[in-house]
C-alpha cells in the first residue's frame, strides 16, 4: 500500500521542468476532458476514465500499464507533479491509498488488482 504523502525531497527529485502530465492514450498532456482536477479541474471527465498516481508508485505504474496495453483512454493525474489532487483522490476514495481510479459511472477502486481493472472495464464495454 502507498501512502498519498510525498515528502518534498522526493516531489522535488521527481519533477522535471516543463514535463507535462502522462495520459493514456493522449499525449503531451491533453486531455478529452472540459475540466481538470487541480490546476484548472472542478470534476472528473464523466466520459472517461481517471486515475490519481505517481510514479514512484508500483501499483500506479502496473495499472497504467494495464491500461495502455489494452488501450483504454484514460486522463492520468500525476500527484507529484500535482500534490493538490491528493485531496481529491482521498475525496473520491475515503482512503489516502493509490492508485485511485475513478470510472465514467462514478464508480472507484483504490489499489485495484489487475483482474478488478479487467473486470469493471468489462463491465463498462470498455474493452
Amino acid at each position: 500500500m502507498r501512502n498519498l504523502r510525498v515528502s518534498r525531497q522526493t516531489a522535488a527529485r521527481a519533477r522535471l521542468p516543463g514535463a507535462p502530465a502522462r495520459v493514456g492514450g493522449l499525449r503531451n498532456g491533453s486531455s478529452r476532458s472540459g475540466s481538470a482536477y487541480p490546476g484548472g479541474m472542478t470534476s472528473p471527465a464523466s466520459d472517461t476514465i481517471t486515475m490519481f498516481g505517481a510514479d514512484w508508485c508500483g501499483d500506479c505504474r502496473r495499472t497504467k500499464k494495464q491500461l495502455d496495453e489494452l488501450g483504454v483512454e484514460y486522463t492520468y493525474i500525476d500527484l507529484v507533479q500535482d500534490p493538490a489532487a491528493a485531496d481529491v483522490a482521498k475525496e473520491i476514495s475515503g482512503r489516502m491509498n493509490i492508485p485511485v481510479v475513478l470510472y465514467p459511472d462514478a464508480s472507484h477502486h483504490v489499489e485495484p488488482s489487475n483482474a478488478d481493472v479487467e473486470a469493471k472495464l468489462r463491465e463498462l464495454s470498455l474493452i
